[in-house]
């Protein structure tokens, strides 16, 4: 596949928004949706201003940790974006899971050759639409969704609407 990256990392950043540090969540400080854990794991040592991340920063972390996790290149443009969108959000495991079980295949955490097989087998609209509803139900199962809810919801129906556009 064409690598979609450099579209899916500015809608992810869009989404993602600048720094927050809302006691609410049990992310804690971030900042262009990068958690100050994450963030001192990928430096290695820690960090006392999460305000000074840029975009460009911050792009080889989600370029490794989340997109080539996900391997993203090897999806197709649209489910591509949905994918690391969700990886970032809610975890590379899960997003794969997520993607596997919309697919009929194995829920392994791999994206591998069966997966592939059955995700070009698949309406890419069809498919974009049952990984939507996986998604909120996996939102509306979490213990923050009072807190975060509306954002998490707006958030799939606007990912929805930039991965069909990108299938066309």
């Amino acid at each position: 596949m064409i690598s979609n990256w450099s579209k899916a990392f500015l809608l992810l950043l869009e989404s993602e928004g600048g720094y927050v540090n809302n006691p609410s969540d049990p992310g804690g400080r971030t900042n262009l949706g990068v958690t100050q854990s994450t963030w001192e794991n990928w430096v290695g040592h820690p960090v006392k201003d999460m305000r000074g991340l840029t975009p460009e920063i911050v792009a080889p972390l989600y370029r490794q940790k989340y997109w080539d996790a996900c391997k993203c290149d090897l999806l197709p443009t649209g489910l591509d974006y949905m994918v690391f969108d969700f990886a970032v959000n809610a975890g590379v495991g899960r997003s794969t899971k997520t993607l596997q079980s919309a697919v009929g295949t194995a829920p392994d955490g791999d994206i591998g050759k069966k997966t592939l097989q059955a995700i070009m087998t698949c309406s890419k609209g069809q498919l974009i639409d049952k990984f939507s509803v996986a998604k909120e139900s996996f939102y509306r199962s979490l213990p923050t969704f009072a807190v975060f809810g509306n954002g998490w919801l707006n958030r799939v129906a606007a990912v929805k609407l930039h991965a069909l556009d990108m299938i066309g």
